[in-house]
């Protein structure tokens, strides 16, 4: 999985290692992916998902010490903040790189070995937050509406292969980050709660049951779609 060292990403690392999963994620963040390493079981290998060479050699040698990859998760995202007004074209295709670009070049990868292994799980991150228009950031909402149309035509490709593809759309996940840059507060983190259809705080590990169950052979026949995890605030 990509983005696996901090956030969402290390709670479905562990959520995997803890199910007996074989596990191996990437990420740019060396210091917590080597800990979470150390911590599951799992392999850490330094990696910037822009850089679709090494994201491709990060695949092969994810093969050559694990196995055929069986379940690919895209969740490596970055949702900085913008205003139409300040988006340069570097900036908008920098942003394209980080939130779409990769899921498709990582699915393409890891095709073949799926295909030798008769089958496999692909679950693509997305957000709720084009949903609501994200006037804060345009980039990012396009790029994540995008996973949605990437995430039928993969799954209608790839079915034949019996490969499926869904997408994942997480509400308002509470991790550090998120609380630290744009929550600002507890108060601020309880008011979105709040709103919710289920007032309990969302966090990562919700996500990662899901993750699972996309992996899982229970959600065989689910295939090209969206799930959406928010405890109702949309």
């Amino acid at each position: 999985m990509s983005g696996g060292a901090s956030g969402i990403g290390s709670d479905i690392v562990r959520a995997f290692a803890a199910n007996g999963a074989k596990v191996a994620f990437i990420d740019i963040l060396e210091p917590d992916g080597n800990a979470l390493a150390e911590e599951t079981g799992s392999v850490f290998i330094k990696c910037d998902v822009t850089d679709i060479p090494a994201l491709k050699a990060a695949i092969e040698k994810t093969r050559d010490q694990l196995g055929n990859i069986s379940v690919l998760v895209n969740n490596a995202a970055n949702d900085d903040r913008h205003k139409a007004d300040t988006v340069t074209e570097e900036y908008w295709d920098r942003n394209q790189d980080i939130n779409l670009k990769h899921q498709f070049f990582a699915s393409q990868a890891v095709r073949p070995q799926m295909q030798a292994l008769g089958g496999g799980s692909i679950i693509n991150f997305s957000s709720i937050a084009w949903r609501g228009g994200g006037d804060s950031f345009p980039s990012y909402a396009t790029a994540k509406a995008g996973v949605l149309g990437l995430t039928r035509a993969l799954g209608r490709d790839f079915g034949v292969d019996n490969i499926r593809v869904n997408a994942l759309e997480p509400g308002a996940v509470a991790t550090p980050r998120q609380i630290r840059l744009w929550y600002g507060s507890e108060d601020a983190v309880e008011a979105v709660t709040a709103r919710q259809s289920i007032k309990r705080r969302l966090l990562g590990d919700e996500i990662a049951r899901t993750v699972l169950f996309l992996a899982a052979d229970d959600s065989r026949m689910i295939t090209k779609q969206a799930i959406r995890v928010d405890g109702g605030l949309l």
